[in-house]
C-alpha cells in the first residue's frame, strides 16, 4: 500500500479498531483493484471489513443502508420491552447502548465518506427515536457525536508517537510566525482529489484552521 493514499488510511483506521483482525492485503486488492501481486482473487464491487461496508469506490451507502437496517430491528425489540413496562430510564439507557453504538461504530473511518443523504437518514433514527420516547429528548445529534469522537482520536494520534496511526501525519512545520495558534503544527497537505479530502486525517488536518 502506498503511504498517505486513502486505501492506506483506511486500513490504518481498521488496524486501530482491531488490531488483531486488521484487513489482510487479500481485503485491500478487493477494495483497491489496481493492486497488484495477489492472483487468483475475484474482484468484487464492496467487501465488509470489521462489520463496515465498503465500495470499489469508497462509498459507504450500503453500510448506511445495513446500519439503519439494523437499527430499526433493534428499535422494534424495544417497542415490546417498553410494553412490557421496562421503565423510561432503561429504554434510554438501551438506545445508548445498542442504536448509537450502531450508529457511531468506527464511525472515524466511514463518515467522511458520507454524502448529505446518507447524513440526513443517519440523523433521522436518532430523531425519530426521541419523537417516540425511546431515547432522551435532549440527546446530542449525531454529527456533534461523530465530531467529538474524531477529535478524541486526533487527539490521541497527535500525543501518542507509538499509535497505528500517527506515521501517516504529515510532516510537522518549523515556521515561527507570530500567527494565531493552531491545534496542530503539521504541513497543510495538498488537496487533490475529493475522496482524499474525505479522508480522516486530511479532515482532521484542516478542521478550524481559518
Amino acid at each position: 500500500m502506498k503511504r498517505g493514499s486513502v486505501c492506506f488510511t483506511v486500513y490504518l483506521l481498521f488496524s486501530w479498531y482491531c488490531p488483531s483482525l486488521s484487513p489482510s492485503p487479500f481485503c485491500y486488492s478487493r477494495v483497491c483493484p489496481h493492486a497488484r501481486g495477489i492472483a487468483h482473487i475475484n474482484r468484487v464491487s464492496s467487501i465488509k471489513i470489521l462489520g463496515v461496508t465498503v465500495s470499489d469506490s469508497l462509498s459507504v451507502c450500503g453500510h448506511v443502508n445495513n446500519v439503519i437496517t439494523s437499527c430499526a430491528q433493534s428499535v422494534q425489540a424495544m417497542r415490546i420491552l417498553r410494553a412490557h413496562d421496562m421503565a423510561t430510564s432503561a429504554i434510554h439507557m438501551i438506545f445508548n447502548a445498542v442504536i448509537v453504538a450502531k450508529l457511531t461504530y468506527a464511525a472515524s473511518s466511514w463518515w467522511g465518506f458520507t454524502t448529505a443523504e446518507d447524513c440526513q437518514r443517519l440523523e433521522a433514527v436518532i430523531s425519530r427515536g426521541i419523537r417516540s420516547g425511546l431515547c432522551a429528548s435532549e440527546h446530542m445529534s449525531l454529527e456533534h457525536l461523530v465530531t467529538d469522537a474524531d477529535d478524541k482520536l486526533f487527539n490521541l494520534i497527535l500525543h501518542a508517537r507509538d499509535h497505528v496511526l500517527h506515521s501517516i501525519l504529515p510532516s510537522r512545520s518549523d515556521f515561527n510566525y507570530n500567527l494565531r495558534p493552531r491545534h496542530h503544527n503539521f504541513v497543510l497537505t495538498a488537496k487533490s482529489l475529493s475522496i482524499t479530502d474525505r479522508d480522516f486525517v486530511t479532515r482532521m488536518i484542516y478542521k478550524d484552521i481559518y
